[in-house]
C-alpha cells in the first residue's frame, strides 16, 4: 500500500521523475568518480551503469570510429578475467548487459537481481583499469565494426542521407563524423590507437556511476568505495573543448539518389540550442515547438496543414536533439504523396511555416502538448532502466542533477511567447540543410 499512495501523491503533484521512485542520492568519491542512486523499491531488481564522458565526438582526427571500437574491446580480458569470461558471469548470474557509444558519452550496464550489484560492481571496475588486448583480440573485432557498418549504413540508403546531411551541417564540429566512424578510418584502427584512447579518458573522474532499483543509497556508495573507489584518477582528464561552427553565411540544399530508394522523402535540420546547466528554456521551447509542429501526426500544424487540408503528404514530423553537449538540430521530415514532388512539397512546407508566424499558436493545442509530455514522463517512470538512461544522458552532456529534475516543470512553464521567440531563431534558413531523398531521375534532354 505504500506505493500506491506515494502514486496518488504523485500524480496529483508533480511529475519530476525523481519523486515517484524514492529520492536520488549523488555523491562523490575522493577519485572524482560520481555517483547517482535512484531508489526503486517495486522489486528486487538494479540497473548497474557506468558512463565515460567521452564519446565519438571527442576523437583524435583521423581516428573515426575509434571510441565504438573500444566499446567491443572492453568485454575482451582483462589481468582477471579472460575473453569472454564478463559476459559469461553477468549471464550465469540471472543478468543482461550491454554498451553504446555515442556522441557524447560511452555507456555499459547490467541489469541483475539486487543481491547480485556487489558482483557487478567488481568486474566492471576491473574493466575500468585493467584491460588487457591481444591481436587476437583486435584483429577479429574490427573486422565486426567494419560488418556492422557494411549492414547498418553502407547497405542501408537512409543512413548513407543521414551521414551526409550531417556532414553538410557540422561543418567544423566533430558532430558531422558518424559515430561509427568512416569506413577508410575505421579499417586503419591499430591496438595503439585503442590503447591510447582508453588510457587517456577511461578513469573514475572520467566517470559517472548510476544505479538505479532496490538498493538504499548507503550501501551503494559503500560498495562504490570498496570496488571504484581503489581506482586511480587520471591527470589527463581536462575539460572538453571541441571545435565550434563558424556563422553560417547561407542555407544549404542537397538531393541524395540512390536506386534503394522506394519512397522518396524530405528532412530538413537547423542548428539548434541545447539544454544548457541552469539555463534550459530555449531547449524547452524548442522541444515543445517540435511537438506543435509536427509531434502528433494529423493534429500537428505541419500534419493538419499538408496532410488533411492540402492532401499532399503522407506524414509530417519535427523533432528537436535536446540533449547533447553542443548545439544539436531541429528536424523536419516530410512524405509526399504518390505524384507530388518533392519540389511541390518543400514549397508547401515553407508557406506553413511562414503561416505559423502569422496565425500564432492555439492555446488549446499547447494545453494539449503539455499534457501529453506530462504522461509521457508519469509513463516513462515504470522503466527503471529508462531513468537511469535519462541521467546518464544529460549529466555526460554537461548538465547536472538539479537540470535533470527541474526539466519537467521547465517544459510545463513554457508559455506561447518562449516557443514564438525559440522558434524564430531556429528558424533561420542560413543555419538550415535541407535534404532531398529519392531514387535516380531521369535526364531529359
Amino acid at each position: 500500500m505504500k506505493y500506491f499512495y506515494v502514486a496518488i501523491f504523485f500524480l496529483c503533484s508533480s511529475y519530476s521523475a525523481s519523486l515517484a521512485i524514492g529520492e536520488v542520492s549523488t555523491f562523490t568519491l575522493k577519485n572524482g568518480m560520481d555517483i547517482i542512486v535512484i531508489e526503486d523499491h517495486r522489486a528486487p531488481i538494479v540497473t548497474h551503469m557506468v558512463w565515460y564522458k567521452v564519446g565519438s565526438a571527442d576523437e583524435p582526427p583521423g581516428k573515426s570510429g575509434i571510441a565504438h571500437y573500444l566499446e567491443h574491446l572492453l568485454f575482451k580480458g582483462t589481468e582477471n578475467l579472460k575473453t569472454g569470461e564478463f559476459s559469461k558471469i553477468v549471464a550465469e548470474n540471472g543478468g543482461s548487459e550491454n554498451a553504446f557509444t555515442s556522441y557524447d558519452y560511452t555507456g555499459y550496464f547490467q541489469r541483475v537481481a539486487a543481491d547480485r550489484l556487489n558482483l557487478m560492481m567488481e568486474i566492471e571496475s576491473d574493466r575500468m583499469q585493467n584491460l588487457r588486448l591481444t591481436i587476437e583480440d583486435i584483429l577479429p573485432e574490427r573486422g565486426v565494426i567494419i560488418e556492422e557498418r557494411n549492414s547498418r549504413t553502407e547497405n542501408n540508403p537512409n543512413s548513407l542521407f543521414s551521414e551526409h546531411r550531417s556532414a553538410l551541417m557540422y561543418q567544423n564540429h566533430p558532430y558531422g563524423v558518424p559515430v561509427i566512424g568512416w569506413m577508410h578510418e575505421i579499417e586503419k584502427l591499430t591496438r595503439e590507437d585503442a590503447i591510447d584512447f582508453y588510457e587517456r579518458y577511461y578513469a573514475p573522474n572520467n566517470a559517472i556511476l548510476i544505479v538505479a532499483g532496490d538498493v538504499e543509497p548507503q550501501a551503494v556508495l559503500d560498495l562504490a568505495q570498496k570496488h571504484y573507489g581503489i581506482r586511480i584518477a587520471s591527470k589527463k582528464i581536462v575539460k572538453r573543448v571541441r571545435p565550434q561552427e563558424p556563422p553560417k553565411r547561407a542555407a544549404i540544399h542537397t538531393i541524395y539518389e540512390d536506386p534503394r530508394v522506394r519512397q522518396p522523402y524530405i528532412i530538413r535540420e537547423y542548428l539548434a540550442e541545447n539544454r544548457k546547466p541552469g539555463d534550459q528554456l530555449e531547449a524547452a521551447a524548442l522541444t515543445i515547438f517540435a511537438h506543435l509542429l509536427g509531434g502528433s501526426g494529423k493534429t500537428s500544424f505541419l500534419g493538419k496543414r499538408l496532410q488533411l487540408d492540402e492532401k499532399i503528404a503522407l506524414n509530417v514530423s519535427a523533432w528537436h536533439s535536446a540533449t547533447s553537449y553542443d548545439p544539436n538540430k531541429f528536424g523536419l521530415y516530410v512524405v509526399p504523396v504518390p505524384d507530388v514532388s518533392l519540389q511541390v512539397v518543400e514549397d508547401a512546407l515553407d508557406l506553413a511555416l511562414d503561416n505559423f508566424f502569422e496565425v500564432g499558436i492555439d492555446q488549446d493545442h499547447l494545453k494539449r502538448i503539455k499534457t501529453q509530455i506530462k504522461a509521457s514522463e508519469i509513463f516513462a517512470l515504470d522503466n527503471q532502466e529508462g531513468i537511469a538512461r535519462a541521467y546518464g544522458t544529460a549529466l555526460t552532456s554537461g548538465l547536472s542533477v538539479n537540470d535533470v529534475k527541474e526539466w519537467p516543470n521547465i517544459l510545463a512553464a513554457v508559455s506561447a511567447e518562449d516557443i514564438m521567440i525559440a522558434a524564430g531563431k531556429v528558424l533561420n534558413p542560413k543555419s538550415s540543410v535541407t535534404g532531398w531523398i529519392r531514387g535516380p531521375q531521369e535526364i531529359v534532354e
